[in-house]
């Protein structure tokens, strides 16, 4: 049974993800931070419906977390063969006029820092197997700027071009690595920072007239997952109903 490890996975599209995966057949690993009581519910929820789940604690920031956290699943249940990188590391809404270098340089060196460890503590093992999946949760922010999003934006497209080199090396090994870009989410926690005035009008903006659900990301993201999309690798697949058509 293949082993998937969800980062962030206590709430909105880490927790959708760990339930569809579990319904898809893999054993998943709910990680968090500091989200104790909803990772467990989400696990239990999984184990209830006759899935397999373990909760792991870790900052995916923190090097020394990481490398227990992938050691605990490598003794446990064999190694991890699919990630799914959707951690969101803190972040301010502001103004270019108004950003500070700690503001933006420290979104950039935290949002790298845990796509990097993560990656660097999986891929051995997938390499071992000659088999692995690596999906990344970006931003429609990335390629269309709005308005105060210039921290989040600009360390997602940082991400977008670190995940199409992973793609590159690491396609010869049977590995793939992918992003999937949602439109604002329902549910969010950053959406929780934004007036509902102003979600109502990025609501309206979306041609099908409403933000994404978490349940969409994360059936995209089973995609990638599988055995279908083996052939699929350095892409950057929207969820955002239509809006930003390239």
């Amino acid at each position: 049974m293949p082993v998937a490890l969800i980062t962030g996975a206590s709430r909105g599209i880490g927790a959708a993800t760990a339930s569809v995966l579990a319904q898809e057949g893999y054993r998943v690993v709910v990680n968090h931070r500091a989200s104790a009581p909803q990772a467990e519910d989400v696990a239990a929820t999984i184990i209830a419906a006759g899935g397999e789940a373990m909760v792991i604690k870790a900052d995916v920031t923190e090097p020394d977390d990481v490398a227990a956290m992938v050691n605990e699943i490598n003794q446990r249940w064999g190694g991890v063969d699919v990630l799914v990188h959707n951690a969101l590391t803190p972040f301010d809404i502001t103004s270019f006029a108004n950003l500070t270098w700690e503001q933006l340089g420290g979104k950039l060196d935290t949002e790298l820092r845990a796509a990097f460890l993560t990656t660097k503590a999986v891929v051995p093992g997938m390499i071992s197997r000659g088999n692995g999946r690596l999906i990344y949760l970006s931003t429609l922010l990335s390629r269309r700027p709005r308005d105060g999003m210039i921290a989040l934006g600009t360390a997602k497209a940082a991400l977008d071009q670190f995940v199409r080199y992973v793609a590159l090396e690491l396609a010869p090994h049977g590995i793939t690595a992918n992003l999937v870009a949602p439109t604002t989410v329902e549910g969010a926690l950053s959406t929780g920072k934004v007036p509902a005035e102003r979600l109502a009008a990025m609501a309206a903006a979306v041609p099908m007239k409403r933000l994404a659900r978490p349940n969409e990301v994360a059936k995209t993201v089973a995609f990638l997952a599988s055995d279908a999309s083996g052939f699929t690798t350095g892409h950057y697949i929207p969820v955002s109903g239509g809006l930003g058509m390239d």
